[in-house]
């Protein structure tokens, strides 16, 4: 037999789920793959090749300029290094800065177009940042490394949404359609980004120096790769429609 309740006794509240916590890291799994080879591949330079192994390492999947010109003949790597280059950076500040970057840019982009249209993206904008770099210094012999020109793609895609973000349901993506160009450049926080932007690229690229960064800053592949970000979004935004913009913005 049951006691009965003592109605003096409150009722027991129902047990409340505990209050959901936002991951400190919420990066999407196609930006974290690529920051995770970036940051193998540094290892692997920095403490298991020796100098000798890490100079082939660099000459097979750097980008050379010189290397394009033809006097050099013909091998497999040719067809690789374009992008491979991107994957690996020349010290600890060049990787963790271009990180932190692919990380604020990369992460809402890669939300907005998915894993396999942000992966192209990312190889065309780095293969745009090596072809600009080529026709600028067609005999150069350094090295070419860094994602940086990728990034500064992403950095040319924010603008094109006007860095309009989506965080619902705690994701962060780059909200509406991808604004006509004519439309972004009546807008005066993008057109002080570019401005401040392209500024801080020549300036760093031309003076040869960015703080915690050694060797000469390439400034024409961040050219290069933000011009075809900032151009060539639309091909590979499957949120894309034509129609609505090209029927309401006339020029």
């Amino acid at each position: 037999m049951s006691e009965p309740q003592n109605p003096s006794q409150p009722e027991p509240a129902e047990a409340m789920p505990p209050p959901a916590r936002e991951p400190v890291f919420n990066l999407p799994p196609i930006v974290l793959a690529v920051i995770v080879i970036c940051a193998v591949v540094y290892l692997i330079e920095n403490y298991l090749l020796t100098p000798a192994q890490d100079n082939a390492f660099v000459s097979n999947f750097a980008f050379i300029p010189v290397l394009y010109t033809g006097q050099y003949g013909f091998d497999w790597f040719l067809f690789t290094r374009p992008f491979t280059y991107a994957f690996m950076h020349g010290g600890f500040a060049h990787i963790a800065i271009n990180m932190v970057w692919l990380a604020a840019f990369g992460s809402p982009l890669a939300n907005r177009l998915g894993a396999l249209r942000f992966a192209l993206f990312f190889a065309a904008t780095g293969l745009a940042s090596v072809a600009l770099f080529w026709a600028m210094h067609p005999y150069g012999e350094a090295p070419l490394v860094g994602a940086s020109g990728a990034i500064s793609g992403m950095m040319g895609a924010a603008a094109r949404f006007g860095f309009r973000t989506d965080r619902l349901a705690g994701k962060a993506g780059f909200a509406g359609p991808v604004l006509p160009i004519s439309i972004v450049l009546r807008l005066r926080g993008v057109v002080i980004f570019l401005a401040v932007w392209m500024i801080i690229n020549l300036a760093t690229g031309l003076l040869g120096f960015a703080p915690g960064v050694d060797g000469q800053v390439a400034w024409e592949a961040h050219i290069g790769g933000f011009v075809a970000g900032f151009f060539g979004l639309r091909w590979f935004d499957r949120g894309w429609q034509a129609p609505e913009w090209e029927t309401s913005e006339r020029t």
